[in-house]
């Protein structure tokens, strides 16, 4: 009878939102399960929204003996790795530079141009936002999540200290998963049958060694004397690319690619969960970030395309659109998103390449995009 009453009593103790909060901690987890979307970042956080939401949980403070209340792992975590040192993303950002291959951008430099367009949803989303009533700080978070880059999108809303950090996290991660259903209806919406069609021949320029090698360190230089606030961001990411590229470090290459950044992956998933509580997570304010979210990623995808069109107006060799939209950070779902695309419209004509050059620069775009913000409003 005990036990009954206890789990009675707990059961009784379910508001509303925290029941809202199960709900939506069920749905991510079936999205990463049945339909595959991120299932490493969307698995974790599920979980973590029920773990954070169930009564008295002790995964946020729990009462030790000859301690007193203290606090729980998932809080632990977030203080640690994320509120006192922004750890866990900039870590991720080093397998996330450790996985690049810069080559394709390289070999056709003006796809950094898409990277840059690419970002241009972020700065109209945060206009939007201060006009709806948003302050500066919590606008700014909120159209990060444009570039489509969860960690960045995180550190963002965590260095300027939102007041949405979990609605900003499950937004940005959200549509990294919807990429494959987003873009194509945005690129669509732009663009012509006839520009889907355009064809452009990959003819791959040999990109050196040496070349691979100096390219993150200048980036870095460059971050570094242009925007500041980036330093982390992009310095990470260079690190991490580096370390593939120097050709002496294969297994430290191979551990940033696959256990280092599936590590953090886990552990940045749960760990956001711990705002998610029902309390700051059900809201009308988070369905309005969630909107606004859309709206950047939307026009993100579309800025691409538009000046992929207008460099069409003065170019003899003609650029699909499409490739354009490739330069937002979601790597390398975005580039993929494109060849289906391309392949759909004519089944001869493989863009692949040309979108992975685009696609890579909006990691870097992402980064230095998220400096400016914070130089600008931190």
């Amino acid at each position: 009878m005990d036990s009954l009453s206890f789990l009675w009593e707990g059961i009784t103790a379910v508001t509303p939102q925290q029941f809202i909060m199960y709900v939506v901690g069920i749905a991510l987890i079936f999205l990463a399960i049945k339909k595959g979307y991120e299932p490493s970042l969307l698995l974790p956080m599920g979980f973590g929204a029920i773990l954070v939401n169930l009564p008295m949980s002790a995964a946020i403070n729990q009462t030790m003996a000859g301690v007193g209340e203290t606090h729980g792992i998932i809080q632990w975590l977030f203080e640690t790795g994320i509120e006192a040192s922004e750890a866990f993303p900039l870590l991720l950002f080093i397998g996330i530079g450790a996985m690049i291959d810069f080559g394709p951008l390289l070999s056709n430099p003006k796809m950094f141009l898409f990277g840059a367009a690419a970002q241009f949803g972020i700065f109209f989303t945060i206009v939007f936002a201060v006009l709806l009533g948003f302050d500066l700080k919590d606008a700014a978070s909120i159209g990060i999540i444009g570039a489509a880059d969860g960690p960045t999108s995180i550190l963002v809303s965590q260095v300027l200290d939102s007041n949405y950090i979990g609605p900003i996290a499950v937004a940005a991660y959200s549509y990294m998963a919807l990429v494959p259903i987003v873009q194509p209806f945005a690129i669509k919406a732009v663009t012509t049958r006839k520009e889907r069609l355009i064809r452009m021949p990959y003819n791959e320029n040999k990109v050196s060694k040496a070349s691979r090698i100096a390219f993150p360190i200048i980036v870095t230089f460059i971050a570094g004397f242009v925007a500041p606030d980036s330093i982390s961001l992009v310095g990470m990411i260079m690190f991490g690319n580096l370390i593939r590229e120097c050709g002496c470090l294969n297994t430290l290459s191979q551990t940033a690619q696959d256990g280092l950044a599936n590590l953090i992956t886990l552990l940045l998933g749960i760990t956001i969960s711990f705002s998610m509580r029902a309390e700051q997570f059900v809201q009308p304010t988070t369905i309005l970030i969630m909107a606004l979210g859309l709206f950047a990623f939307v026009f993100d995808t579309i800025g691409g395309c538009l000046l992929a069109k207008l460099i069409n107006i003065f170019s003899k060799k003609k650029i699909n659109p499409m490739v354009g939209a490739a330069g937002i950070s979601a790597f390398p779902m975005s580039s993929r998103v494109i060849q289906k695309l391309g392949i759909e419209e004519d089944p001869t004509n493989h863009l692949l390449m040309h979108a992975v050059g685009a696609n890579v620069s909006g990691q870097i775009a992402s980064a230095v995009a998220g400096g400016i913000i914070l130089g600008f409003f931190r």
